[in-house]
């Protein structure tokens, strides 16, 4: 083989090669972006959708609570459309905390609440509780609590005192929370950190009449 047949295959190799390379550039310029963005787009979608249903829940959830003093059964109905409103958010973005603690709330109201505790553990999961802002987070946290100890689950009382330690720590202006902690300390016989968290509710609201009434009795048993 003489030197201009070298050169022949050599410009022949090199025609391939630029060939492919612009049919790679071609794919890629047409079809991956095209890939992104409709997926981007899908996503996008399906986060509107998502916030539309739970907007909705979130009516129908607070319908429920102002009627079910009035009438139960209507509350009911109307908690039970939330939490479809929910699943449905949920369905399409399942890391929304804000969704899973909504059918929470909703099952609450419908009398579930064990059920209403597994969607609260699911909102706290790594997977959904990055969505929450710290006082969304400390409100989840004091909810749970409240489930776990409506629940009377065996061996609560430490993972109840877990969560509203780190939801007063998160959130410090929930008196509730801090009542509440001040009962778990004493059903664990630490009357001094219950005196303690009680006086901390009573520096929020004076006037909170069961920590006042707890601090009395603990201040008459000393």
């Amino acid at each position: 083989m003489d030197f201009s047949d070298n050169n022949m295959w050599r410009d022949l190799l090199l025609q391939a090669v630029l060939i492919l390379a612009t049919v790679f550039m071609f794919l890629f310029m047409y079809n991956i972006p095209q890939k992104f963005f409709s997926k981007l787009r899908l996503r996008n979608r399906a986060d509107m959708q998502a916030k539309r249903h739970f907007v909705q829940g979130a009516q129908l959830l607070s319908q429920a609570k102002s009627t079910f003093a009035k009438d139960r059964s209507a509350a009911a109905s109307l908690a039970k459309s939330a939490e479809a409103e929910a699943d449905l958010a949920i369905a399409l973005d399942p890391r929304d905390a804000a969704a899973h603690i909504l059918k929470a709330l909703a099952l609450v109201l419908q009398g579930f609440k064990t059920s209403a505790l597994d969607s609260i553990d699911i909102a706290l999961s790594p997977l959904a509780v990055k969505s929450l802002s710290e006082p969304e987070k400390a409100d989840a946290l004091f909810k749970r609590a409240e489930l776990r100890l409506a629940v009377s689950r065996r061996g609560q009382v430490d993972s109840v005192v877990e969560d509203l330690t780190e939801s007063v720590r998160l959130k410090g202006d929930n008196v509730k929370a801090f009542y509440l902690l001040g009962d778990c300390y004493e059903k664990k016989g630490l009357k001094e950190e219950a005196q303690e968290v009680y006086e901390k509710a009573l520096k929020i609201q004076p006037n909170f009449a069961p920590a006042r009434e707890a601090l009395d009795r603990l201040n008459s048993e000393s």
